[in-house]
């Protein structure tokens, strides 16, 4: 999620916290540099209203979404942009990198507190995967916001990357707290080519009064052409993971 830097003091770099970021950062599953998109079949089943057509991505902004449905295809299209944007190729110093980092050590069981100075954010990591991302946002002319990500779950690629598969998200109030909604998501990924891709997706969310629960379903998932994926040609009954979160 894109978020903006703001005009603060300059604080002084600690390089014990960059260096805990950027081994959780190059730990952190994403696509590789030569990621041209895919394309899929996409089911969605929204409490129990089924829906399905083709999706194309690209990248953040180059998403197509082909559905029945005018405000489930809105939300898919919305959902299938974030997952590029975490997902996407980039490097640490385009990402959390570009900023002043502190840490402190409280004890958190999700580990240590890194404040990411600028952006109006700080996370937590514990043994080099980030457990929890807290964020404020406030943009001109709407209402500032805040949430917390945490990450429940997650597993370990082939190529010994952390993915994660479940987590929950608290959005609230930064004025007085108040909590807003809460959603959690649980996914499964499927190995296409040399990187992993969406294969089922449950998105549990509160929309005007009702507790909504969304399934995602890719049956068919394919690279789109410019990938030289040959030597990742994935063998039958072969699994995204190898090890269990």
């Amino acid at each position: 999620m894109e978020h903006q830097k703001q005009n603060q003091p300059t604080v002084a770099d600690d390089p014990k916290a960059r260096e805990i970021l950027r081994q959780a950062f190059e730990k952190t599953s994403r696509w590789q540099k030569d990621f041209t998109g895919f394309t899929a079949d996409l089911t969605v089943n929204v409490n129990g209203k089924e829906t399905s057509g083709p999706v194309m991505v690209k990248g953040p902004r180059e998403v197509s979404v082909q559905l029945g449905e005018a405000d489930v295809q809105k939300w898919a299209q919305e959902q299938l942009g974030m997952i590029a944007v975490h997902r996407g190729p980039r490097t640490f110093e385009e990402s959390d990198g570009k900023y002043s980092l502190t840490m402190e050590e409280d004890g958190h069981p999700f580990g240590t507190k890194l404040i990411i100075h600028g952006s109006n954010s700080f996370y937590r990591v514990k043994d080099h995967r980030i457990t929890q991302i807290n964020r404020t946002m406030a943009h001109p002319g709407m209402t500032p916001f805040a949430f917390t990500i945490n990450v429940e779950e997650s597993a370990v690629t082939q190529d010994q990357k952390n993915l994660t598969t479940k987590y929950s998200v608290y959005y609230y109030s930064p004025t007085d707290g108040k909590l807003n909604n809460v959603e959690r998501f649980t996914a499964t990924h499927g190995r296409v080519g040399p990187a992993g891709l969406p294969a089922t997706r449950r998105h549990i969310t509160h929309i005007t009064g009702v507790v909504v629960m969304i399934h995602w379903t890719f049956p068919a998932t394919n690279w789109l052409s410019g990938c030289n994926c040959e030597s990742y040609a994935p063998r039958a009954g072969e699994s995204l993971l190898t090890t269990p979160p």
